[in-house]
């Protein structure tokens, strides 16, 4: 017989109860409840619904006044909604997705919410954002980086059966890896001066502080903590707060950490 595998809806189950103890059942109720889900309409022809912690989160990535605005990974586009709600007259954002079929859906989003002024000043692009940071043209392009990257979304994998049996933990230290690739590279396009926000809807430490960690490891002389102001219930971390749904009034799972890099 071939060896099990560490897999499916008990080792996911196992995995997080590990990881919160005594918490863990309170926990999973609130991620299977329905979440706390605000109508955004600040400077939109029409509102645009998301969670509460993401609103949060895009709005504490300080944005220059003059200058490029990346948001790395933006679809579906809720956060890129927010950045150019408050971006000044002077600035423009690159909503920026990897994913054809994903980037399609941001442009709807964007071209639906938007108004004509403010969508002229977003143009939406599809590199590969872990790559970018590589080239010397994009370093220190823009004044301020959203990284919303792509995570375990263990709200999600909990309400998909398909996806809860084909969970595993080698998922976690998957896409852990593609973040730091994400982070490190967002941390190049980053000019001096500038503010990076990096944010998951992850449960797991090795997703949130684990790459920040090893930012603070690579580039440390030149990243500096910038902690966001921590909403109700939000919770403090080593580097960042968390939203987490059993103590956020339903809001989250959301990671959120702010830094600035420092002028050489």
């Amino acid at each position: 017989m071939g060896k099990k595998t560490d897999g499916g809806a008990e080792a996911f189950d196992r995995f997080f109860r590990e990881l919160f103890e005594g918490r863990w059942d309170g926990l999973r109720e609130a991620l299977l409840a329905p979440g706390d889900a605000v109508d955004y309409a600040c400077g939109l022809r029409e509102p645009y619904r998301l969670d509460s912690a993401s609103v949060a989160a895009a709005r504490c990535l300080r944005l220059p006044d003059s200058g490029e605005i990346l948001d790395a990974c933006a679809a579906p586009g809720g956060k890129s909604l927010v950045v150019a709600s408050r971006m000044a007259p002077g600035a423009r954002l690159l909503s920026n997705e990897l994913s054809s079929d994903r980037r399609r859906r941001l442009s709807d989003v964007l071209d639906r919410h938007l108004p004509g002024e403010t969508r002229a000043r977003v143009t939406v692009s599809g590199f590969d954002a872990a790559a970018a940071g590589g080239r010397a043209s994009e370093r220190g392009r823009f004044g301020s980086v959203l990284l919303d990257a792509p995570c375990s979304s263990e709200r999600h994998v909990l309400r998909d059966e398909a996806a809860l049996a084909a969970w595993s933990p080698a998922r976690v230290k998957f896409l852990a890896r593609r973040q730091w690739s994400l982070l490190s590279s967002a941390f190049l396009m980053l000019a001096p001066g500038g503010c990076l926000v990096y944010a998951t809807c992850a449960l797991s430490p090795e997703e949130n502080d684990g790459p920040m960690r090893r930012l603070f490891g690579k580039y440390g002389g030149l990243a500096e903590l910038d902690l966001p102001g921590a909403d109700a219930g939000a919770e403090r971390t080593e580097y960042g707060i968390h939203y987490l749904p059993d103590r956020a009034s339903g809001a989250g799972p959301l990671y959120v950490a702010r830094i600035r890099k420092r002028s050489v």
